[in-house]
């Protein structure tokens, strides 16, 4: 059976928009309930999971390379698995080391199962073609958060946090899991038994070196703010006088602002290098936070749709940027090493912005802003290597 890219932008897009509405999404919704439910403090919660996200740093390079020799498939069907497993054990925790546990399970999961591991498959598959895919997954799975957050809270309503996990671990092992077996096992160019993976150029050349860490200081501030706003988007919003209501719903624009900036890159993904799409993703955080900070909750859903904007668009930064740079050898081990400091900063900051928002949401905004324009000036700084 042929497995074309249409084809495979679909699979991975739907099981991306569960994997990231039923974990990375889970606590803004989930949080203030679990931690009443098993004795220890809503800021423990984040903790916890700020855990779950570092398990991806430590195990991400290693993926990477598995990716590279055996394709997609395995990880991403062990993904879903994990995802159901981790998430039916938070729904039955009823002590603070069972829900350590089930987010422990879950940071395995992400790091087998979302976009990383997603985007490195499909360079797999199609080679330099992936960059389509990488765009139209996340033009897919864009939806997550639109999804993620009103679906979680009314779940919880309904049925409490406990269905509520339980109905995304079903999500995850009866939609997610059959979507991923269904994936072509190994990759469109395997490498033979035995063969160690190509030098590549991060160890050739000093320039490619340099670039390496530009990104790399790139991708952690944009992934530690991602991570950060995807945790506390609502209450940050309520904490700068937006009404609950106001809050859901300028969260809600998240998505669609998300999917709107990826349509755009989708349609000039011929014309426009992953390094100019960096740069203008990066800027929109810190005019959306400025319009937060000077006119409150009134601007809530201005500042949601600049960041949903920018946050979609550097999602695709992140899978074209290395692919644009380096090309596809050694693709996956080289993602991998990237993101080992954003998935640092990606465990840290819901834990770190809660600490901040504790002491003011200006000052939480101020300190995302600040790093932001950090990523900005890195990237200003870096070069496309000479044809």
């Amino acid at each position: 059976m042929t497995f074309s890219l249409r084809r495979a932008v679909a699979t991975v897009g739907i099981s991306q928009t569960i994997g990231y509405a039923g974990s990375t999404y889970l606590p803004a919704s989930l949080a203030r309930p679990m931690a009443q439910a098993v004795g220890v403090s809503e800021s423990t919660v984040f903790l916890t999971f700020s855990g779950a996200l570092l398990l991806q740093a430590v195990f991400g390079p290693r993926l990477g390379r598995l990716v590279d020799a055996r394709g997609g498939r395995g990880p991403l069907v062990a993904g879903s698995a994990l995802f159901a497993l981790g998430l039916t054990l938070l729904a039955v925790a009823q002590h603070p080391w069972q829900m350590v546990a089930g987010w422990a399970v879950m940071g395995l999961a992400m790091g087998a199962g979302l976009y990383d591991i997603a985007f490195a498959g499909l360079v797999g598959w199609f080679g330099a073609d992936a960059r389509r895919g990488i765009t139209g997954v996340t033009l897919i799975a864009g939806f997550a958060s639109t999804i993620g957050w009103p679906l979680t809270a009314w779940l919880e309503h309904q049925v409490g946090w406990r269905g509520a996990c339980l109905f995304w671990a079903a999500a995850n092992a009866l939609v997610a899991l059959p979507l991923h077996l269904s994936l072509p096992r190994g990759g469109a160019k395997p490498r033979p038994a035995g063969e160690a993976p190509a030098a590549t150029p991060i160890q050739d050349s000093p320039d490619d070196v340099w670039r390496m860490v530009l990104m790399g200081v790139a991708f952690a501030i944009l992934g530690g703010i991602g991570s950060a706003i995807s945790a506390h988007l609502p209450p940050l919003l309520m904490a700068t006088g937006a009404s609950a209501a106001a809050a859901v719903a300028a969260a809600a624009l998240v998505g669609p602002s998300q999917v709107a900036a990826r349509i755009a890159e989708f349609v000039l993904v011929r014309r426009v290098h992953p390094l100019i799409s960096g740069r203008v993703a990066v800027s929109l955080f810190p005019i959306g936070a400025t319009l937060l900070i000077l006119v409150g909750g009134a601007a809530a859903a201005p500042f949601t749709i600049l960041y949903g904007a920018g946050n979609g668009l550097f999602t695709i930064v992140r899978g074209t940027l290395p692919l644009a740079l380096f090309g596809e050898a050694g693709y996956g081990r080289r993602l991998g090493l990237l993101n080992i400091p954003n998935r640092l900063t990606q465990a840290a900051s819901p834990f770190l912005l809660s600490l901040l928002m504790a002491r003011s949401a200006n000052l939480a905004l101020e300190v995302l802003a600040g790093a932001a324009l950090i990523a900005f000036a890195a990237l200003m700084v870096m070069r496309r290597p000479a044809a």
